[in-house]
């Protein structure tokens, strides 16, 4: 049995399920937001730091961004192993993303609950 220590998750069952689920989160997170603006009639900074400054929406928000995450990763890591077959630029590649990807969530955190 071969392990892949750049996958998300265990096998690609695993990575198969959480792609499916973070599609839900993400599905379920779009709704609201429309939601959202489809039942506001006026969109200013006080409406919009009010409705983040809802418990639930910083939350949601924050697994929104989580999801987000994973499924990118999981999406990337796919085609650079499917495409990229140099294992230094493939490593390379993912350390890139996996960077970029951090730093999103960091700063989504401090965003979110700065409001």
């Amino acid at each position: 049995m071969v392990s892949n220590a750049s996958a998300f998750g265990r096998n690609g069952v695993h990575d198969f399920i959480l792609v499916r689920a973070t599609a839900i989160v993400l599905t379920l997170y779009i709704i609201y937001m429309v939601g959202f603006f489809a039942t506001s009639s006026d969109l200013t900074y006080q409406s919009w730091t009010a409705f983040f400054s809802s418990a639930f929406t910083k939350v949601f928000t924050l697994l929104a961004l989580f999801s987000t995450l994973i499924h990118a990763w999981i999406g990337m890591w796919q085609v650079l192993t499917d495409y990229v077959k140099p294992v230094a630029a493939r490593l390379g590649l993912q350390l890139l993303i996996v960077v970029a990807l951090l730093v999103y969530v960091i700063y989504g955190f401090v965003v979110v609950w700065g409001v």
